[in-house]
């Protein structure tokens, strides 16, 4: 025991088969051992586990010998009996790291009659093999930079250097990077139900999550007894068009959205001050932003945290970066508000020292690319070609160099496809999805949304009546209502059903909002929950 009087975290839950080691343990109806792994900051233990899954799911003869291991984890539910599994998006996200850092929000939202399950898909994070390009640190250090977010400047450097890319991709993963894919992750999860016990899938997945869900209901339909889809990708664009030209299409509304509520909220925004209207802040910050690309700023704090700030900085990181989670709002305008007024070091410390993670952007790229409608077969190998269908589809959003590069890696892909997978319309599930979505989203709109209720018979959305990405970037007690009653009861509106916004997005002092969420916490069970969602739109991190 330890000093709460609770089991010590190697030992097992009691009433459960031991195996071999103390270590160790099973669950009656299950074929996987767990073994303690640490605990949430409110002391609920978690359990993890590994399985081992073919390297292909639907062909025997090419997984002789050859596998991947998806590592596990789960927070048990006091009363459940079920297992709901989680995937936060990506794709190329950590389902062991966001249960570590949200489980236990995310327990208060669903209630004790589910256990919570995330994974690492195949060749992200704790998974083996890893999804890299690069042999080792020290060759992606030296490799892995390039400059693309200047459509015409920057063509040339990013042209050059995803012709090696590709190649590195190819030579790095072998046979391997053939399999990353979203159809073989959606049989990655039966086998995890397969080791759990479980038929029947009861899944959350957002934002890439939602492409994860949706095949998972197109390829295994009558499995598929309860799916949330939450910050929707269109899957038929993801599998099937060249270029996506859906998913900013509210960006920009975002954006204004941002700048309207920093205008309501007046002395509570310290952007305010700098005009009287959103058109007038918008003239600003882009002024600004054309200033930074003529000259960056320098800033100096101290001889090992130095840097510059340029216009990509500001609206290819700092501002699409906030657009997605409001409960940075208020900061993003207060170092916009320091930038404008000549004072650089606070947006810099925010978003110039920014590092890339190793593995997550070649994990992103083999799926997407491997996914859709990739390489030389459909895309023009020329760079000319390129510029003429690229520049008028970066043009159609400030924010669109963002997504410059990866369509030279598109273009040039040589990791050859795998599945046949192709999303179709009037799928009948086991029960219909439910379909979460904010009223603007700035990278998985609402449009996108309704495009999923249209393919899945049944399926219903619910519409959060506010700005961010997927429905946890506000709280909202209404949305967790029907969260609750479709995974208890199968509950699905009759309608398209929206819900109310709890707070504001610039917060006076003393609103509730974006409070330390431990002091919302009691007795009442909404006040439990309202904490949990202002903690999950704080703490989320896409």
């Amino acid at each position: 025991m330890d000093k709460r009087g609770e089991v010590a975290h190697n030992s097992a839950p009691l009433g459960l088969r031991h195996r071999d080691s103390l270590d160790r343990y099973s669950y009656p109806g299950e074929n996987i051992e767990w073994e303690r792994c640490g605990r949430l900051e409110n002391g609920r233990p978690l359990e993890c586990s590994t399985i081992g899954v073919p390297m292909n799911h639907f062909d025997d003869s090419d997984s002789v010998n050859r596998s991947f291991t998806i590592p596990l984890i789960r927070l048990r539910g006091h009363h459940a009996t079920k297992n709901l599994l989680l995937n936060p998006g990506g794709p190329g996200a950590s389902g062991i790291w966001f249960m570590h850092r949200l489980g236990e929000h995310l327990n208060t939202i669903v209630g004790e009659d589910f256990h919570l399950v995330a994974f690492d898909p195949r060749g992200v994070n704790g998974s083996r093999p890893l999804a890299v390009c690069y042999p080792d640190e020290e060759t992606w250090r030296t490799h892995s930079a390039v400059r693309d977010q200047r459509v015409l400047d920057d063509s040339g450097e990013v042209y050059a250097w995803s012709r090696n890319y590709v190649r590195a991709c190819v030579e790095t993963m072998g046979e391997h990077g053939k399999y990353l894919n979203t159809p073989q992750t959606a049989a990655d999860m039966n086998s995890i139900l397969e080791a759990m016990g479980q038929s029947d899938m009861i899944y959350w997945g957002f934002s890439y999550g939602t492409i994860l869900g949706q095949t998972y209901a197109g390829l295994y339909p009558e499995r598929s007894r309860r799916v949330i889809i939450d910050g929707v990708n269109n899957v038929f664009d993801w599998y099937g068009r060249l270029l996506d030209t859906e998913d900013l299409v509210d960006a920009e509304v975002v954006f204004d959205g941002f700048l309207q509520e920093c205008i309501k909220a007046r002395d509570s925004c310290p952007l305010a001050r700098f005009g009287s209207s959103k058109e007038m802040l918008r003239e600003r910050i882009l002024h600004l932003a054309a200033e930074l690309q003529e000259q960056p700023v320098s800033v100096y704090v101290n001889n090992k945290v130095y840097g510059w700030l340029d216009d990509r900085t500001l609206l290819y990181d700092a501002i699409p970066t906030a657009l997605r989670k409001p409960a940075t709002w208020f900061a993003l305008a207060e170092n916009l508000a320091n930038l404008l007024d000549g004072n650089a070091t606070a947006a810099f410390l925010a978003y110039g020292l920014k590092s890339p993670w190793l593995s997550a952007a070649d994990a992103d790229r083999f799926v997407m690319l491997n996914d859709g409608v990739s390489g030389p077969a459909h895309w023009p190998q020329d760079r000319q070609t390129m510029l003429d269908w690229l520049v008028p589809f970066i043009n159609r959003s400030i924010f669109a160099p963002t997504e410059h590069g990866i369509y030279y890696a598109k273009q040039q892909w040589l990791v050859p496809k795998t599945h046949n997978f192709v999303p179709r319309q009037g799928v009948k599930t086991a029960h219909p999805l439910l379909i979460l979505t904010t009223s603007y989203d700035p990278v998985c709109p609402l449009v996108s949304a309704q495009s999923a209720q249209r393919a899945y018979q049944g399926s219903q959305i619910v519409e959060v009546e506010g700005y961010g990405h997927c429905s946890m970037a506000v709280p909202s007690i209404c949305l967790v209502q029907h969260v609750r009653a479709y995974l208890q009861n199968g509950t699905v509106p009759i309608s398209h059903t929206k819900c109310g916004v709890d707070g504001g997005y610039f917060p006076r002092l003393g609103d509730d909002m974006y409070l330390n969420a431990e002091g919302l916490l009691g007795e009442n069970e909404y006040q439990k929950i309202h904490a949990a969602q202002v903690a999950l739109a704080n703490h989320w991190t896409w």
